[in-house]
């Protein structure tokens, strides 16, 4: 007789594997690890629906260490993966994890078209401005002036913004968070799962080996208060230590500014508040950056419209309504065909 046991919720380690994890000592991937195995367990995810899908690159070790399915693949290709196992079975949770390098550089056409598709599957993107696994050399959104064994004076190109990329290829959810906030990352994941159609999650990731500290100017604890802004949906954009540092727009600009609330008369009616649905909005925080003004974090944007396997679904459906039953091979063999002689028809 067979028993049937019905399975509790399942925690943090259950979705932790029996592999070695092996990143070097200190890489901001072991936090992003945990975050994600914490927010599956909160989000009552099972093992058996849920896939990670990789590239190449540091971060695509990722699903080795997910107690779910997975697929290390083939570089910058993983969003083209990530397409057919939705389309395949759309109940499937699709998470798509991935680099600078491997998304921005050799897999830039891949993520462009995801996005701009809206495949309903999550697109983590660890960003560290470095390609790790190969040793060090400058990625797309290494900032000019990089020094690396593949510019050795200092890199001459300008970087991505990999926000500002996604927005602009049509992204209906982007947002951002550092690997080291382990209460505000698996809120942003929570998030990128809830939303229907393709979410858009940049990481900021420290490499402990080839890119120490990068984002140092506005991660470090000293400095975190002032050049880091938490966005909140129809909360004011408010920041700083002593929370009187807001964002306006600049009076006969369309630009955003830093201003001191109760300086210089400045109120906080003047202070602008987050909208996540405004996309012009998202753009402009997207480019905002140290020292002038601080990086923000969280969603910087979230419009969520039907996505690309709903439209898949209606075609399909479409096309049922209007089929005569044919067989397909006599299909295939319809119009133009011919025989070849001496060989047996059909």
């Amino acid at each position: 007789m067979n028993v049937v046991t019905k399975l509790g919720k399942l925690t943090p380690k259950d979705f932790a594997t029996d592999q070695e994890v092996r990143w070097c000592p200190g890489c901001g991937d072991y936090a992003i690890l945990k975050a994600m195995q914490r927010t599956l367990a909160d989000i009552g995810a099972t093992k058996e629906n849920t896939v990670f899908v990789s590239g190449i690159g540091c971060a695509a070790r990722f699903p080795y260490y997910m107690a779910t399915y997975g697929f290390h693949t083939i570089h910058g290709r993983a969003p083209a993966f990530g397409t057919g196992i939705k389309l395949a079975n759309p109940d499937l949770d699709v998470w798509v994890v991935t680099g600078d390098g491997d998304a921005l550089s050799i897999g830039g056409n891949h993520l462009l078209h995801v996005l701009r598709r809206n495949v309903n599957l999550q697109i983590l993107l660890f960003n560290n401005e470095i390609y790790g696994l190969t040793k060090g050399q400058y990625s797309p959104t290494s900032r000019a002036g990089t020094r690396s064994p593949s510019t050795p004076l200092g890199s001459i190109e300008n970087p991505v913004s990999a926000a500002a990329l996604a927005l602009g290829a049509g992204a209906r959810f982007v947002a951002r968070s550092v690997d080291s906030m382990q209460k505000h990352l698996p809120e942003i994941f929570k998030r990128a799962h809830a939303h229907n159609g393709t979410s858009f999650v940049e990481i900021f990731q420290n490499c402990i080996v080839y890119n120490n500290d990068v984002f140092a100017n506005f991660t470090a604890k000293d400095v975190a208060d002032e050049m880091e802004i938490i966005l909140e949906h129809g909360k004011p954009l408010i920041f700083g230590k002593n929370g009187d540092k807001g964002l306006r727009v600049r009076p006969g600009f369309f630009e955003l500014e830093v201003v001191t609330i109760g300086k210089d008369g400045v109120t906080e009616d003047e202070i602008l508040a987050h909208d996540e649905t405004n996309r012009a909005l998202a753009g402009m925080l997207a480019l905002m950056e140290p020292p002038t003004m601080p990086v923000a974090l969280g969603v910087l944007y979230c419009n969520p419209t039907s996505s690309y396997e709903d439209g898949v679904e209606d075609h399909m459906q479409e096309a049922k309504k209007h089929g005569t039953g044919a067989d397909l091979n006599a299909l295939l063999r319809r119009g133009h065909t011919w025989t070849i002689p001496g060989t047996i028809p059909g």
